[in-house]
């Protein structure tokens, strides 16, 4: 899977990293971040739900094709 944020849309709401710690983090302004070595999603079942609470959609998960 690839995971992709919107940093344009991001507002720092923080719910990807709430949901889904070992794999989204805020940066030092606040804004969400794929934690680094986690751009797969890191075998995480929860990147999914982390997408989905995400208030203003800016958190993209999409699978990965070939």
């Amino acid at each position: 899977m690839d995971i992709h944020i919107d940093e344009d849309t991001c507002i720092g709401a923080g719910q990807c990293a709430l949901t889904a710690p070992e794999v989204f983090t805020q940066d030092d302004d606040g804004y969400s971040t794929v934690r680094p070595g986690k751009e797969d999603g890191g075998g995480s079942a929860l990147v999914r739900e982390a997408a989905r609470a995400c208030p203003v959609g800016a958190v993209r998960v999409t699978e990965r094709v070939g």
